[in-house]
């Protein structure tokens, strides 16, 4: 069974998507699109956190920081691909 399973959330795929689109949005902003992400980076990762929970709320959120943070990485679903991952995980948890 799932070690810490009560840490462990599956937020709606919609607010995956929907903070993956807030994500790719500051590139609408025409030379301040980096500058949007200094201040966006933290708090995705913080949303990615409370969204998540667990190793993989800990894990994501690091890595989402780094990809809000670093230039022209946005594109990356990352909040999409942890739906997906903790989808599985639970998943096979559960059919142990």
């Amino acid at each position: 069974m799932v070690k810490d399973a009560e840490h462990i959330r599956l937020p709606s795929l919609y607010l995956c998507i929907g903070m993956d689109i807030l994500g790719m949005l500051t590139y609408l902003i025409p030379f301040m699109a980096e500058w949007a992400d200094v201040l966006w980076a933290p708090l995705s990762a913080y949303v990615f956190y409370r969204s998540f929970g667990g190793r993989t709320g800990r894990v994501g959120a690091v890595i989402n920081f780094i990809e809000e943070a670093l230039p022209f990485l946005d594109v990356i679903p990352t909040f999409t691909i942890a739906y997906f991952y903790q989808r599985m995980y639970l998943r096979k948890s559960v059919n142990v």
